[in-house]
């Protein structure tokens, strides 16, 4: 451990005698998408932002939300430091490294991992005046998210053809390699070759992306991130692929959010809290089971208010405590929106959770078959949201999640960058018992299996949502709301947010969606959105989201297809009909169907119908 804590600190002491340039960031970007671990293409520089134990805490204002706290265990939030105006020689700020450390020179072409001076300073040009530009290509491992330099020098001399003489494997002109462009050799990466103009060895980016390719040459994963030191590395047996720098399997962030709420007990939890407070209730389950249990339960039951038979489960069950945090955080603001929606009219309080509420039934222009689904409307004016980025991967989803906070402290309580927005949304809740019984159709629940089984057979598919009827049906209605809402609130449709509330599995089912938007800095609370929560607005702005998705520009192929999407893990959806920017969806445009919503081929949709009633109205109304 010591000798990590020095090697830290010489890492720190050679970061003070480097001239520091600044870069300026927005502060959403700190967590998403330019967070620990990500590679950041700004102003013909590349660089790669570390872990939080090299922030300086004193700097970072510490961020506080207590749900989401609490789910997440010993943590600690914080904020990366702003400014306003132009960053100044002593302005606040994270330290980001450079990577790659290969770069080429835009002049000479000359290729190394040095950098220019100027009287005494550092810079990002050759000696020969021109500008120095990272390499595109770089090395990750396949399962232990560690990425590393295309070692380039090494790699040119390498290979398996006859050019490989005794010249080129003991070849020591370091200094004489060069990435040049050439057109006689073809094109794309046939044209982009590593040459030595010490031993005339030339070599084809080509070789580089072939499977296997670094295997082969006997370059190894060092099992480590860019600003860690080599002994802090772990060993790692995994094979490295060379990628594009900018690809997005680069870096694939693990986050979680929360709306910070006067959260509520869902009702199943508060009646077991109720049962297992009851005095009588360790006689239960101390009895286990006996003769005396069953009327011991008999009277808790009475008294709380709840049935024999969950008396008597508690009592075998013990607690169990749900691992799934974003499930568990859901519970809580789903029963904080049915308790504000049980209060109809305008909401008085003033705290970071302010909702009005109204019932559809109370409507006249409300289409009847509307609201026999849709049962009641929030219209959220001010919200409060604090994301939180927990870790990283890279390849791949089922790669091991690299920490954003890796030091020693960690284990003890860790530190993750996290931020905290304002915004305002619109709250749709579904009637539970309509819900319930179209879920009940044998070609629902069919349809819905297929995405289900889709779902088990990948690996990193089983950290999404289980895609049961009402989730994947809700989750389409919310894409359809954020297309037609980016027309009419004045949001642009990344700035648009969907949070889904659809489990059956739950004690307490949940059937609802939230509409919001949130940000940092520039948008967040203008009032373009919730004012579209109104009766005589959120009306006509359905009708015109189910409109739009009746007919999809590419039907019939997308209205008939049962395989679209990443990982085919779309049914009838595609982006000329339901997908949205995949910053605004929980499961990055995957689950989605519009059958389930509008129906076809016998399969019957939760929204089926609304809209032949409206144009029928509307043609006896003429």
């Amino acid at each position: 451990m010591n000798q990590t804590l020095r090697s830290k600190c010489a890492n720190r002491l050679r970061e003070k005698s480097l001239q520091r340039i600044k870069h300026d960031l927005r502060l959403s970007e700190t967590v998403s998408p330019f967070g620990v671990g990500a590679i950041v293409d700004i102003r013909g520089e590349s660089l790669i932002a570390p872990d939080t134990s090299w922030w300086n805490e004193r700097q970072s204002p510490e961020i506080h939300c207590e749900r989401l706290v609490e789910r997440l265990g010993p943590t600690v939030l914080r904020e990366a430091p702003t400014h306003s105006n132009r960053a100044g020689k002593d302005t606040n700020g994270l330290l980001y490294w450079r990577f790659p450390e290969w770069r080429f020179c835009e002049r000479c072409a000359a290729l190394s991992r040095r950098t220019g001076r100027n009287r005494g300073k550092w810079t990002n040009k050759c000696d020969c005046g021109g500008a120095l530009v990272p390499m595109r290509y770089v090395a990750i491992c396949t399962k232990g998210s560690h990425i590393q330099d295309v070692p380039w020098f090494k790699w040119a001399h390498r290979g398996h053809d006859d050019g490989v003489t005794e010249e080129v494997r003991f070849c020591r002109a370091y200094k004489e390699i060069r990435f040049v462009r050439s057109a006689k050799s073809g094109e794309g990466l046939n044209s982009l070759r590593i040459v030595c103009d010490g031993c005339k060895r030339s070599r084809s980016l080509s070789e580089l992306v072939l499977k296997d390719a670094l295997a082969r040459d006997g370059i190894r994963c060092e099992g480590a991130q860019p600003w860690l030191d080599r002994d802090q590395a772990s060993a790692c047996e995994h094979p490295l692929v060379a990628v594009q720098r900018g690809a997005t399997s680069n870096y694939i962030a693990e986050r979680v959010s929360a709306l910070d709420i006067p959260e509520e007990k869902p009702q199943s939890l508060a009646i077991a809290d109720a049962i297992r407070g009851h005095e009588d209730f360790h006689r239960v389950v101390s009895d286990n089971g006996g003769p005396k249990s069953e009327m011991i339960s008999g009277w808790i039951a009475d008294e709380v208010g709840t049935t024999v038979e969950e008396v008597t489960r508690l009592a075998a069950e013990g607690d169990i405590q749900d691992d799934d945090i974003l499930t568990s955080l859901k519970d809580g603001e789903w029963a904080a929106f049915h308790k504000k929606l049980t209060s109809l009219g305008r909401d008085q309080s003033d705290d970071n959770f302010v909702v009005d509420s109204w019932l559809t039934a109370s409507v006249p222009a409300f289409p009847t078959s509307l609201a026999g689904v849709l049962s009641a409307v929030g219209e959220v004016r001010r919200v409060r949201e604090v994301r939180a980025l927990k870790g990283f991967r890279r390849h791949s989803a089922d790669s091991e999640l690299i920490p954003a906070d890796m030091s020693v402290k960690s284990i003890r309580r860790q530190v993750l960058p996290a931020i905290e927005m304002f915004g305002e949304g619109i709250f749709l809740q579904f009637d539970e018992a309509k819900l319930a019984d179209w879920e009940q159709n044998t070609n629902v629940r069919l349809r819905a299996e297929i995405l289900k089984n889709r779902r088990n057979e990948i690996d990193w598919a089983q950290r999404l949502s289980i895609p049961e009827a009402r989730f994947v049906a809700l989750h389409t209605i919310a894409h359809l709301l954020i297309r037609r809402l980016a027309h009419e609130s004045g949001y642009s449709s990344a700035s648009l947010q969907e949070r889904i509330y659809a489990d059956s599995s739950r004690p307490d089912r949940t059937a609802g969606i939230l509409i919001y938007t949130a940000s940092g800095d520039a948008q967040g609370t203008m009032g373009g959105l919730v004012r579209l929560g109104s009766p005589e607005k959120l009306v006509p702005l359905l009708l015109a989201a189910l409109d739009d998705a009746d007919v999809c520009s590419n039907d019939p192929v997308c209205i008939e297809s049962d395989s679209q999407g990443s990982s085919n893990l779309n049914l009838s959806a595609c982006h000329g009909c339901s997908l949205v920017s995949e910053t605004s969806c929980e499961t990055a445009n995957r689950l989605l169907d519009r059958q389930l919503v509008l129906g076809g081929r016998d399969v019957p949709g939760l929204l089926e119908g609304i809209l032949e009633e409206v144009r029928a109205s509307s043609s006896r109304g003429k």
